[in-house]
């Protein structure tokens, strides 16, 4: 009886369990980097493959120039991104020639938030890449 008990309390807590698949990936690709009014315009590839929708997903970014010191730390907020869909999500740099630009560091999520979405999924499923020759997207 007590065994009973206990599976189901246990498969109970299973059934709820937050959501993040075992395959769950979310890619980011840099898929542009271009001038744009005394900005670099940053032009990012989102994929949410986590197996939910996420309500808002703030990634902290550092930028590194191509000599590779730190030029800026910033927050990059890809708003809304559903599950399946591609998204395109643009940022400028101001006063940033592109060129300049070495690398950028997924240092952390500061919010990631869907239903029932596990701790940690947006950073333990990303996936960086670049398409942008010079600059590399790491995290």
């Amino acid at each position: 009886m007590v065994r009973g008990a206990l599976l189901a309390a246990w498969m109970g807590g299973a059934l709820a369990s937050p959501v993040v698949a075992s395959d769950a990936r979310l890619s980011l690709t840099l898929a542009g980097a271009a001038p744009a009014e005394g900005a670099c315009r940053l032009s990012f590839l989102a994929e949410n493959q986590i197996g939910t929708d996420l309500d808002a997903m703030v990634l902290e970014a550092v930028i590194f120039t191509a000599s590779g010191t730190v030029d800026r730390l910033l927050l990059l907020d890809f708003r809304t991104l559903p599950q399946g869909k591609p998204r395109v999500r643009q940022f400028d740099l101001p006063g940033t020639d592109c060129a300049s630009v070495g690398q950028i560091l997924i240092n952390g999520a500061h919010a990631c938030q869907g239903a029932e979405l596990a701790e940690n999924a947006c950073m333990g499923a990303l996936v960086p890449a670049s398409r942008v020759d010079g600059i590399e997207v790491t995290g």
